[in-house]
């Protein structure tokens, strides 16, 4: 038995085949973003800090907002200061960028060293497991890059924020087009009508 398909029917939009586009569309739109975030670092770095000062506002703000609506439950003191202190922070990177890039960037140093010590303890501890050395290899790579933000710091904070958000963004563009791109195959895969 055959079945005939009818070719005057209207090609319809496959939803699969839409968001694969989407997708694609977002990650090139991304990786553009990284691109220019890598070429103007120091304005990227700006956005970047100034983008930080809203969110701890925002934060600040809605944590007030709470301190304010349980205040009968207990710790109303705590959670006012707390909330105090996003909001003051928040508006001292927002009115004091230069100074904000010059903080964020320090403690981004600190937060890597940190982070790498604590690493290289873990590294130690799984070393009789079979693999170890990845998270050696990891907790050296944080503590080098803490160690290269703190001795090149302040020099580096104009350019710093900037660059490293721009190399995520871009890679995170390219990891979204790679993977758009694998999935198309399998969509127009689909797509075919079989004629039998």
């Amino acid at each position: 038995m055959t079945s005939n398909v009818n070719n005057d029917t209207p090609n319809l939009p496959n939803p699969s085949q839409q968001k694969a586009n989407n997708s694609l569309l977002i990650g090139a739109l991304l990786v553009v973003l990284g691109l220019v975030a890598i070429a103007l670092p120091a304005f990227s770095t700006i956005v970047a800090e100034t983008w930080i000062a809203l969110i701890l506002v925002s934060a600040g703000t809605g944590k007030l907002v709470y301190a304010f609506q349980t205040r009968e439950q207990g710790g109303f003191i705590w959670k006012l200061l707390l909330s105090i202190l996003y909001i003051a922070t928040g508006l001292m990177l927002f009115f004091n960028p230069l100074t904000g890039v010059l903080t964020i960037t320090l403690l981004l140093g600190t937060f890597l060293l940190t982070e790498g010590t604590f690493e290289l303890i873990l590294a130690f501890r799984l070393r009789p497991q079979q693999n170890w050395t990845w998270a050696l290899a990891n907790a050296i790579g944080t503590l080098l890059l803490g160690a290269l933000i703190w001795f090149q710091w302040p020099s580096n904070a104009p350019w710093l924020l900037g660059t490293l958000v721009g190399v995520s963004v871009l890679f995170t563009g390219i990891s979204r087009i790679m993977l758009s791109l694998s999935g198309r195959p399998a969509i127009n895969a689909g797509d075919q009508v079989p004629t039998t």
